[in-house]
């Protein structure tokens, strides 16, 4: 069998992989496939960009923490041409903003973070007003908030891992993978819908919201869903005195500023599918919560949107990662649930890791292990946005 890794997916999360595999010193062969090579439907620049470290879990928590490391130093570490990757990083803070109700988990969530070396801290209602001075306090109880934490440039980040890849010798193929190839519960390679069959060893599926239908090809289910997701971006009348963190509402509506203005968006219920419409209707939904949060967006103009797609993992919406038990050299990084462009880094170098050196050594991503779902061993993140 030829030392060839396919990876199929060549957003953040296989560029990421091919770049660490690399870093690693794997001197095999190492070809990505990217079906839609101007990224125009990826999943990762249509993304908000948010990096936080407030998870309610263990594992979530650390792979942030330890991709947060990376993003801050990641113009002096990445370079394109010589010249340091700007992914615009601004590190305004994440703000989850909480009614008397939902205290007791706030307590419990802040207690993990602190214990785990997250920053974060709960702030009273008239503190909140430090941080937004505009906002409406009346029904609220407080927040949980996490100065280190902000925003950045998804399609930059991901950029960034391509050329890199690229500079030391990956392959990006422009072709859609139609299936993966496999004997004796051995992968073998895969098939393009072009006719293009490719022997390798192994396969990682990093295919995003189409990674499910890929693997269900070959008779190996996963429980993730591909679900849209809307995004407007607006111009406020009357402009706020501070930059935004990025605000969840108790409601689920979240904003944060992008340059001068605003966008904003919410986990509705869809059904599932592929499904890249953007409505303009569906802001009218939004906009009275806004309203009543900053009276700034009492008056303002939509100006645009897009909608782009979770894989969501219908069984405890976090990520699938790993080796596939049924399946010898075929893996996994699917499920994010929304959370992937803040946890590619250490995904990237845990699966990287995984392959060169048969086991996680940086980072131990074994509670994400797809066996979790027979073992009834969830991974229940309560802070899903």
């Amino acid at each position: 069998m030829t030392n060839h890794i396919i990876i199929v997916g060549g957003g953040v999360m296989g560029s990421s992989t091919a770049y660490h595999l690399r870093k690693l010193g794997y001197e095999g062969e190492v070809t990505v496939f990217e079906k839609d090579p101007i990224y125009e439907y990826s999943s990762t620049p249509r993304s908000a960009g948010g990096i936080r470290q407030l998870f309610t879990t263990e594992i979530n928590i650390k792979l942030s923490r330890y991709s947060l490391q990376q993003y801050k130093k990641f113009s002096e570490t990445m370079k394109i041409n010589g010249e340091p990757a700007a992914i615009d990083f601004r590190q305004q803070g994440y703000l989850f903003l909480a009614t008397d109700t939902m205290l007791s988990a706030i307590f419990d969530q802040k207690k993990l973070q602190n214990d785990m070396g997250v920053p974060s801290q709960f702030l009273e209602p008239r503190e909140l007003l430090s941080i937004i001075p505009e906002l409406n306090i009346d029904d609220l109880a407080g927040g949980l908030f996490c100065r280190e934490d902000g925003y950045l440039d998804p399609y930059s980040v991901m950029q960034a891992y391509k050329h890199e890849a690229r500079e030391n010798g990956v392959t990006y193929i422009p072709e859609e993978v139609d299936t993966i190839l496999h004997e004796r519960h051995q992968v073998t390679g895969v098939r393009t819908t072009n006719g293009l069959t490719v022997k390798a060893h192994t396969v990682i599926n990093c295919a995003g919201a189409w990674g499910a239908e890929l693997s269900e090809k070959i008779g190996l289910p996963v429980p993730v869903v591909a679900l849209k997701r809307q995004i407007f971006l607006f111009d406020p009348a009357v402009p706020l005195k501070r930059a935004l963190p990025l605000t969840v509402d108790p409601t689920g509506v979240y904003f944060r500023h992008e340059g001068d203005r605003i966008i904003t968006g919410f986990s509705d219920n869809v059904k599932p599918g592929y499904d890249f419409s953007w409505k303009r209707s569906h802001f009218d939904e939004l906009w009275p919560i806004l309203a009543n949060r900053i009276s700034n967006f009492e008056r303002l103009k939509l100006e645009s949107g897009w909608a782009g797609l979770y894989d969501y993992n219908t069984k405890d919406q976090n990520a699938i990662i790993g080796a596939h038990p049924e399946l010898k050299g075929y893996y996994m990084a699917l499920g994010f649930s929304g959370h992937g462009m803040q946890q590619a880094p250490g995904v990237g170098l845990g699966l990287a890791e995984l392959i060169c050196k048969g086991q996680y050594e940086t980072l131990d991503l074994t509670p994400l292990r797809f066996e979790r779902f027979a073992e009834n061993d969830l991974v229940r993140e309560q802070a899903i946005v």
